[in-house]
Parts: structure tokens; sequence; C-alpha cells
């Protein structure tokens, strides 16, 4: 069991959203992941006042409409939102980017593995840690 049941993700591939949730899955199936295919119906989908708020937030760094770090900096400006830990989650992640998100207040960041087990393992980790 992990320290967090409610996990919300932003992506907007397919493939890697459908990965991302098969290795929640195989962590521990008690986990629900609600997502978004971009980063406005994120936003739109975060700030409804009817949805039970996620404990953990992933987004991708390059999304249509709104992209990552446009999503993170209005969710640390967002007084309900920015209390939860952001997970930024992307294929590549340059120096400029890290300092960026660092800045933008997310709590760490995680590179998309293209093999399941490493997926499994990352998000693992990062679910058995508490994060500011």
């Amino acid at each position: 069991m992990t320290l967090y049941s409610r996990v919300f993700l932003a992506d907007d591939d397919a493939d890697d959203r459908e990965l991302f949730i098969d290795a929640l899955k195989e962590i521990d199936l008690s986990i629900h992941c609600l997502y978004a295919t971009n980063g406005e119906t994120a936003l739109q989908t975060l700030e409804n006042d009817i949805l039970e708020k996620p404990e953990l937030i992933f987004l991708d760094l390059n999304m249509p409409k709104i992209n990552g770090k446009q999503l993170l900096k209005h969710l640390k400006n967002s007084e309900p939102l920015s209390a939860i830990p952001v997970i930024m989650y992307s294929t590549f992640f340059s120096d400029n980017d890290i300092a960026d998100i660092k800045t933008l207040g997310a709590s760490h960041y995680l590179i998309k593995h293209t093999r399941f087990q490493e997926l499994c393992s990352s998000l693992r980790t990062i679910l058995d840690q508490r994060w500011p």
C-alpha cells in the first residue's frame, strides 16, 4: 500500500497515459487515477469544487493548450490546489526545464520510462514518499 490513494495525471499522449495507469494498478489496485488529455482540461478538472482533490499530481511538461510549466504555475498560485505536490513528467528535461519547474514549485520530476518495470519502480519510489 502506498501513501497516496488519489492521483491525477495530465498527459496528452494516450500510450503514455495507458502505461502510467497500468503501472499504478500494478503497484496498488486501490490507487484511483483521474486524468486529463491536455493542460486546459486538467485545469478545469482540478478547479472543479465537486471533485475530491488528488493527493499527488503528475504533469506532462509538453501539452497542448496549456503546457506543464504554465499549469504548474497556475496550480501553485491557486489556494485550494497549491498544497498538492506536483511531479513533472516528461521524456526529457533540459537543465533550464529543471531550474524552471523547481522555481515554479514542483516537488520532483520523473523521466518517462519506455519499460514497464522501470516505470513501476520509479512510481513506487515516488508513491512511497511524502512530498512537500
